[in-house]
């Protein structure tokens, strides 16, 4: 397949594996100035494309942080719009290395408190919702015990992963 070939959508759409994904960042690598057109599909919440554009997104700016930074605000405010695991778990993953915007923390901590207390949500959208909202009790302490009671009753019926996370920052939090 020749990427030259095709739009964005349709190369996102093309198939949901690691090996497209890694051929979409080196897309962006090589023409950043494509990194519009990605976020605008990310932004779209239309699922599947916009989760596969987030997964790019993250993938990039991983080793690009700046593509990311400049958008922290309009990612958080259309966090709580967000349906779809993938969408939340990549743009919390994001937020949680980018830094942390302060007009909108007041969302950040709603909705990672909300995803946090669901049953619904996946592992991976709590954990990434615990480390988020770790580094803001760095900066407003007193979310500090709704934070450590909320990982202990979780504790009782979580995964492996989720218990080594919570365990970790627990003892942070003390």
């Amino acid at each position: 397949m020749n990427p030259e070939n095709y739009s964005l959508e349709e190369l996102l759409l093309a198939e949901q594996s690691r090996a497209n994904t890694d051929m979409l960042v080196d897309i962006l690598r090589q023409n950043p100035a494509t990194f519009p057109h990605f976020w605008e599909i990310f932004m779209k919440n239309s699922d599947p494309v916009s989760r596969r554009a987030a997964w790019v997104i993250d993938c990039f700016t991983e080793t690009m942080p700046d593509y990311i930074n400049s958008r922290v605000e309009e990612l958080c405010k259309n966090l709580p719009v967000f349906k779809t695991d993938g969408l939340k778990r990549h743009s919390m993953r994001m937020l949680a290395r980018s830094p942390l915007p302060e007009e909108n923390l007041g969302i950040l901590i709603d909705v990672s408190f909300r995803w946090l207390e669901s049953r619904t949500e996946s592992v991976a959208v709590k954990m990434y919702c615990i480390l988020l909202l770790e580094r803001i009790s760095a900066l407003y302490p007193e979310i500090k015990p709704e934070l450590r009671d909320l990982i202990e009753i979780q504790m009782n019926e979580a995964t492996p992963g989720f218990i080594n996370i919570s365990k970790k920052v627990l003892k942070r939090l003390k």
